[in-house]
C-alpha cells in the first residue's frame, strides 16, 4: 500500500495485513486500511465470491503459477453456509437487497457464476 505520504511504515502495515489475512490464503479479498491520528487499523471486507470459495474448502493455490489459470470451482456448498454468508454480507452492508431472502438469492447467483453446486443441486 502507498502509505509513504502519510508518514507511516509500509513494512509494518504490510505485516499487519499479512497477519489479518491468514484465513484467506490463496483467495482475493479487499482490505480496508483506516488511518486515524497516524495509527493504522487494518480490516477485512471479503466479497461474496471469496466467501463462497472459502466455504468450498478448496486448498489454497499459488497465484504466481500460470498452469493453474482458469480453475473451476466445482465443489459442493451447504445451504446453511450460504445463509451464514448472506448474513455476513448484510452485516457489512455489501448487499443491495432489502431482505435476507434477496441477499440469499444474490449469493446463489454468485455460486452459479463460480460454478459450484448447492447441496448437490444447481444453484439456479
Amino acid at each position: 500500500p502507498k502509505v509513504g505520504p502519510l508518514g507511516l511504515n509500509a513494512k509494518k502495515i504490510g505485516e499487519e495485513i499479512m497477519k489479518n489475512t491468514q484465513d484467506w490464503k490463496g483467495i482475493k479479498i479487499t482490505v480496508r486500511l483506516v488511518v486515524k491520528n497516524r495509527v493504522p487499523r487494518v480490516g477485512i471486507e471479503p466479497a461474496s465470491s471469496s466467501m463462497v470459495m472459502q466455504a468450498l474448502g478448496e486448498p489454497p493455490r499459488d497465484r504466481k503459477d500460470k498452469a493453474q489459470k482458469d480453475i473451476k470451482h466445482n465443489g459442493n456448498v451447504k445451504f446453511s453456509d450460504l445463509i451464514a454468508i448472506a448474513r455476513k454480507m448484510r452485516e457489512h452492508n455489501k448487499s443491495l437487497s432489502k431482505t435476507l431472502s434477496g441477499t440469499v438469492t444474490e449469493i446463489l447467483g454468485t455460486a452459479q457464476s463460480i460454478g459450484c453446486t448447492v447441496e448437490g443441486k444447481h444453484p439456479h
